[in-house]
């Protein structure tokens, strides 16, 4: 599968993959018609990494042997599956894909922010401070909490604490994968495989304390067949392929452009929700999602010798 991706130009495999991520959003909001938000986390989960398995098996990585290893990615894990995933899908119960898909535009503000907390060797100048501080406006723009137009504050608080959740996890995995090489596919892999054990405790757990079964199905039993279809294709091709996807980008074009496939997901998010479901957004939610973009692609600017991967 890598061989034949390798002959496609990468920029159509970066669109493909704004657009499949973009997705996700929507794909959350189907599977809520009959599936409970923890079931959904952990069926994506569950079969992203069944197919990132496969596909290791497939292409002969190996993943790491060693326990202390292992150790390091489940920390990572928690914060960039278990935690963003249930995350979003839960907010997406009390707001629309489309704002859910808004607060994932925190993400690259929130990893400059998160690394200057936990990375000695980051320093704070000014494009940074200016960056954090329009991302964190965007978001009060975005929630209107002065107005009643605006988004649940609950529920996009939860979608924001997705996005930012990413940023923890990507900088958590610069500091302690540092001087561990964990090559190619067996990345996302183990971080499925170490990730899905966490979303299956919280399911068992989220279901004793309400009463109800793991298996059950929440809402209409009519579309349980489309709710099972759209999670199958949340976690094998929005999951999974996705970061197939975005390998392919990065070992193509480096990192840095491979990143900037952050600031089109929301965008895809927005336009999916409105056209498929009709949802529709503020002009105020408009323009803080433009800030909060602008503040992604200020803080993305570095130059190209201090460029650093982000995986």
């Amino acid at each position: 599968m890598t061989s034949a991706l390798s002959r496609i130009p990468w920029q159509a495999m970066w669109i493909g993959l704004a657009v499949i991520w973009g997705s996700s959003f929507l794909l959350m909001k189907l599977g809520l018609e009959a599936l409970h938000p923890m079931q959904i986390a952990t069926l994506r989960i569950g079969i992203a990494a069944i197919t990132l398995a496969l596909l290791a098996a497939a292409t002969r990585t190996r993943l790491p042997k060693d326990g202390r290893t292992w150790g390091l990615l489940a920390i990572c894990s928690f914060f960039l599956t278990a935690l963003p995933f249930t995350a979003f899908v839960v907010a997406e119960t009390r707001i629309s894909s489309a704002a859910a898909g808004l607060g994932n535009a925190i993400t690259p503000v929130a990893t400059v922010l998160f690394a200057l907390l936990l990375l000695p060797s980051d320093r704070l100048t000014p494009k940074k401070l200016a960056a954090v501080l329009l991302g964190l406006l965007g978001v009060v723009l975005i929630a209107q909490p002065w107005a009643d137009a605006g988004p649940d504050l609950l529920g996009f608080g939860i979608a924001v604490l997705g996005g930012a959740s990413y940023g923890v996890g990507w900088t958590l995995n610069r500091r302690l994968l540092a001087h561990t090489e964990v090559p190619g596919i067996a990345h996302p892999t183990a971080l499925m495989i170490t990730g899905f054990p966490m979303a299956l405790v919280a399911l068992v757990t989220w279901s004793l304390v309400e009463g109800w079964s793991p298996i059950s199905v929440h809402g209409e039993p009519s579309q349980l067949p489309l709710a099972l279809l759209a999670v199958i294709a949340l976690g094998a091709i929005g999951t999974g392929v996705a970061y197939i996807l975005q390998f392919e980008v990065v070992r193509a074009v480096g990192p840095t452009v491979s990143a900037t496939v952050t600031y089109l997901i929301p965008v895809v998010a927005v336009t999916l929700g409105v056209l498929v479901l009709g949802e529709e957004l503020g002009i105020w939610q408009i323009i803080g999602a433009a800030v909060v973009i602008g503040a992604g692609i200020l803080v993305g600017q570095r130059p190209r010798s201090k460029v650093t991967a982000r995986m």
